[in-house]
């Protein structure tokens, strides 16, 4: 009995053989005078200077790092703002949109099934391939097919793709947490500001009751005989201002209730129902217990340079943005190499309805299909000449954003050490106020000097209270600065691009040289 051999099957020697003209072709891609210009910054490279290094340590923000302030109705308005800002919705929105482009960049690395059915009648030509009684006469075309298909992807141009839109995702969660930490943080200010136009007003209000005791006594001075209408009208001169210095303050207390409502996505007359803060007494009382900013000291977390790329949404956004850019390069180098896709069809196919459904109207095939652009006037150069230099732009947005985020924090403490002092003066002249004060007040109910004197010690004394809360609301306000330029506590859990910034800085451009 004579064996026989059995032949080999046409579609894996077609495959093998587009396969390796693939990779002959491939050596035709022409990448020279085409690179990256941009290095990423590397954070524990960036010096930190004395402002950072010579001071306490601390534990870096959690993520209600406002609730330190103490005051229930900011912690409800934050919570509510955060719950009900348009602004986050529009970021978790753009989330949800990264997601789904992501799933389209996964449907391209898988294979693709479809079925196509089209039935046609038409007139035959008697002088085409058809002989009569088919020529010349009006049939229908039927036709019914499977097929499927499935790029070799030999360059990795769509599973680089779906990197890019993975990390894309990546790059809007982070910026959904930076958008979540400047809301926190506008909310925060604002109601700072707030509690700060209240202790104006307590001291204005005060000041316009000893301004017009002083007025009083100018008129009954003149009364009886002792005084002057020049010291009447000097001493009246002030009440105006001192009522429109309320006035005004009253129109900033009403727009900051405004602010903060629409920060939370509220209308005016959500902004209404805010009350007054507790901090506003804290802002004006003396230097004691009760003073809110005692509880904020001045500290940092270690290694704040190095660190901070890991802990900002800011950073970390841009971050990720490198890395989904570096993979469009990929995809544009991989664009000018040959693109193999094996295809599929079997399906059924007559002329009439008679025998469309019968085996014998059967159809099928398969085989490879190779495309390689050869001459296209420089657009695939042109491409990736442009996703280079956005590479390079978003390397460099990221370093500017590193830099940025580290003279944030360095500026915070420095405001914050100054107005440390600056507070400390402020309170000793307060106290020394008040001593003066209440040494007049003794002296006219001893009746060893006039009452105008306990007075006008009492305006000094306002002034001072009116500067110290000025001072220990400055200090609030950047201790919340701070906090924002530390992340806040948004970023701590957020995924990081492997490897870290510094290495792969190096292995971006060192991975773009060599190929």
């Amino acid at each position: 009995m004579r064996s026989t051999t059995p032949s080999k099957p046409y579609l894996p020697s077609s495959l093998l053989m587009a396969c390796s003209l693939a990779v002959v072709l491939s050596g035709c891609a022409d990448f020279s005078g085409i690179a990256l210009q941009s290095r990423l910054a590397d954070g524990s490279a960036l010096a930190a200077g004395s402002t950072l290094s010579n001071i306490g340590n601390a534990a870096w923000p959690s993520s209600a790092w406002w609730e330190n302030y103490r005051d229930p109705q900011l912690n409800a308005l934050v919570q509510q703002a955060v719950a009900d800002s348009p602004s986050l919705k529009i970021a978790q929105a753009r989330i949800r949109q990264a997601s789904s482009l992501a799933g389209v960049a996964r449907a391209a690395t898988l294979p693709k099934v479809g079925v196509e059915a089209s039935s046609t009648r038409g007139l035959y030509s008697e002088e085409y391939i058809f002989p009569p009684p088919l020529g010349g006469s009006w049939n229908w075309d039927n036709e019914i097919t499977v097929k499927a298909s499935y790029d070799l992807d030999l360059w990795d141009k769509d599973r680089s793709a779906l990197e890019s839109a993975l990390d894309t995702i990546h790059v809007s969660a982070a910026e959904a947490r930076s958008a979540q930490l400047n809301l926190e943080t506008a909310v925060v200010r604002g109601y700072l500001q707030l509690a700060t136009q209240f202790a104006l007003r307590d001291v204005a209000s005060a000041t316009l009751v000893q301004q017009t005791s002083i007025a009083n006594i100018a008129q009954r001075k003149l009364n009886a005989g002792l005084g002057t209408r020049l010291e009447v009208s000097q001493a009246e001169t002030a009440l105006p201002d001192a009522r429109s210095n309320i006035e005004k303050i009253d129109e900033n207390i009403a727009l900051l209730r405004n602010q903060i409502a629409a920060l939370s996505g509220k209308g005016p007359g959500s902004g209404e129902t805010i009350r007054r803060p507790v901090l506003a007494t804290a802002l004006i009382a003396p230097a004691d217990g009760s003073d809110s900013s005692a509880q904020l000291p001045i500290a940092l977390p270690d290694n704040v340079p190095a660190h901070l790329v890991g802990r900002r949404p800011d950073v970390i956004a841009q971050r990720w943005r490198v890395e989904a850019m570096s993979k469009n390069i990929d995809v544009a180098k991989a664009a000018f190499y040959p693109d193999i896709n094996i295809s599929a069809f079997i399906g059924l196919q007559a002329l009439g309805f008679t025998n469309f459904l019968s085996a014998s109207s059967g159809v099928r095939g398969a085989g490879p299909a190779i495309s390689l652009p050869i001459f296209d006037g420089g657009r695939l150069r042109a491409n990736l000449g442009a996703q280079t230099a956005a590479l390079d732009g978003a390397i460099e947005s990221y370093n500017n954003t590193l830099v940025q985020a580290l003279q944030s924090v360095a500026d915070q403490i420095i405001k914050l050490k100054s107005e440390q002092q600056q507070r400390g003066q402020s309170e000793q002249a307060l106290a020394l106020s008040k001593k003066s004060y209440d040494l007049a007040k003794r002296g006219y109910q001893a009746g060893l000097t006039a009452n105008i004197n306990v007075i006008q010690t009492q305006l000094v004394l306002l002034q001072q209270q009116l500067r110290v809360a000025q001072i220990r609301a400055g200090y609030l306000d950047s201790w919340a600065q701070l906090m924002q330029a530390l992340g806040g506590g948004l970023g701590d859990d957020l995924p990081q691009p492997l490897p870290q910034p510094g290495a792969s800085g190096d292995a971006i451009a060192a991975g773009n040289a060599g190929k």
